[in-house]
């Protein structure tokens, strides 16, 4: 069965959100789960249905009941449906046409104050201090994902600290928003020292199977589901993960998860996916990005020319796998030079 919707778009990216989360209601209780997200823009009170089973076309209503605000939209709701009295338990799947929105600025700091100006309305608009908004941030290695996902909760934290009152209850020392890196679920050494290949495991390390993506998942579900968590961080001088090192706290608002590979469509990455409100994507030319890349390994002591060469053996490789996962996003964010 196939559920078609159809929905009018109209831009509002520094303030409105892209996603709300809807229930609908029809006129028994047969209850389908169904993966269910529109822009926020497009709602309206009842909505079109065509449904599609076994290539017959059958035609329904359904009516919007509830409509929840952006900050505690979940990956899943109920979905009741009526069709002649006879309950309809085929899995339901909403199809809908994707918009993708690009930001760019002149310079650098346009790019950063629009995002922290539609952060800010989205957190401005959560009445539950408790709730969460998760943006999932991706782009190539050298693509500035780590700067940026920090200008932006830097300057989103200021800028809620002056427009609320110092007396409200809701101002935390550590501010509204706070930034999870996916750098933290790299495997161990030790394990992929276990690994049928190890020196192979250690030269690619960085690529996807090098994660631990199973543990994001369940970090990102705990988040969700009681409003904090502890995740580890990754120790650059040791080259290893720190467990509990970073903590995302119930008054966190606004969670700015980045990494490489958050929006492929393998298997769990896929999932992981599902759990972001916002997924923005840093756009940029590869070779401007492994210049930086190769910047950054000499820095750290490697000779020129074995920097080139884990470029080509594992770092281009990644990135140009990441740049397959830009059609998933939200949000193209085009990349200035700083």
């Amino acid at each position: 069965m196939e559920l078609t919707m159809s929905a009018n778009s109209r831009a509002g990216l520094c303030h409105r959100a892209f996603s709300e989360s809807l229930m609908f209601k029809g006129a028994t209780d047969t209850r389908q789960s169904v993966s269910f997200r529109l822009p926020c823009w497009s709602v309206k009170s009842s909505q079109p249905v065509v449904l599609k089973k076994n290539n017959k076309k059958m035609t329904c209503q359904v009516q919007c009941y509830q409509k929840l605000e952006a900050h505690v939209v979940k990956p899943s709701q109920p979905i009741v449906l009526k069709k002649k009295n006879k309950k309809m338990t085929c899995q339901v799947q909403c199809y809908q046409e994707q918009e993708t929105h690009v930001v760019e600025g002149r310079c650098i700091e346009e790019v950063y104050d629009a995002l922290t100006g539609h952060l800010f309305m989205i957190a401005a608009a959560m009445p539950d201090p408790n709730s969460k908004y998760l943006v999932g941030l991706a782009g190539p290695p050298g693509s500035g994902k780590t700067t940026l996902s920090s200008e932006v909760v830097g300057r989103l934290n200021k800028l809620w600290f002056q427009e609320t009152s110092e007396k409200d209850s809701l101002v935390q020392p550590d501010g509204i928003a706070t930034v999870l890196p996916m750098d933290g679920f790299h495997l161990y050494r030790s394990q992929l020292d276990a690994m049928e290949n190890p020196e192979e495991a250690h030269a690619r390390r960085g690529a996807p199977w090098t994660f631990n993506p199973d543990l994001l998942l369940k970090c990102l579900h705990t988040l969700r589901s009681k409003g904090s968590v502890y995740a580890p961080s990754f120790d650059h001088g040791v080259g290893d993960p720190v467990e509990d090192d970073i903590f995302v706290a119930s008054h966190h608002k606004i969670v700015i998860v980045e990494g490489n590979y958050l929006f492929l469509e393998q298997a769990i990455w896929k999932e992981i996916s599902s759990l972001f409100n916002e997924k923005w994507f840093i756009d940029i030319d590869l070779d401007t990005s492994m210049q930086r890349v190769l910047k950054r390994h000499i820095s750290t002591g490697k000779k020129p020319d074995v920097a080139r060469w884990r470029i080509e053996y594992n770092d281009r490789p990644n990135a140009e796998l990441i740049m397959q996962s830009k059609k998933n996003a939200d949000l193209v964010i085009k990349s200035v030079d700083i």
